[in-house]
């Protein structure tokens, strides 16, 4: 019994980095998307925030209320949709990254339709123009957590405090 607590010991030793220190994970940061205000905050560990307007499901598609997690990230995505794949490229409706979400076929994604950003236009996910998703998506990683609220909350009320709804 010995023996294998060693042989544990000495695997886990020559797995950690060669300065000896171990590294934690980055603390998760916090989106939070208000729905009717069409606007989502980053936040990051420190409490700072950043703020981008976006465009969110139209009433026939729309965005899901609810608490999800990001569990991929990829640069110049193909789109998919029954009949249809489109290229990366300047015609594809999730412009330049897609952040998927837990719940499947949701996500944060660019566009190729900027004048939509504001509205509610898209089939359920949340658009930002392709600059600002670029910049969103180096500061998430996978396992972030993303808050999508289809009501005003006090919290809200904070982030977004001049909001007005379309």
């Amino acid at each position: 019994m010995v023996m294998a607590v060693i042989a544990v010991v000495a695997a886990s030793a020559q797995a950690a980095p060669a300065s000896g220190l171990i590294v934690p994970a980055p603390a998760p940061r916090r989106v939070v998307v208000s729905i009717p205000d069409r606007k989502l905050a980053v936040i990051d560990p420190s409490g700072a925030v950043e703020v981008f307007e976006v465009a969110v499901g139209k009433p026939s598609t729309p965005t899901p209320a609810g608490r999800f997690t990001i569990v991929n990230r990829l640069t110049h995505p193909t789109y998919y949709t029954p009949g249809k794949v489109v290229a990366p490229g300047p015609h594809n409706p999730l412009g330049t990254r897609w952040i998927g979400l837990s719940e499947k076929g949701y996500g944060i994604h660019g566009t190729s339709d900027p004048s939509s950003i504001g509205f509610a236009k898209s089939t359920g996910c949340i658009r930002l123009r392709n600059a600002d998703v670029e910049r969103l998506f180096e500061r998430l990683r996978t396992g972030d957590i993303v808050e999508l609220h289809a009501e005003r909350t006090p919290e809200i009320e904070k982030l977004f405090p001049q909001s007005t709804n379309h």
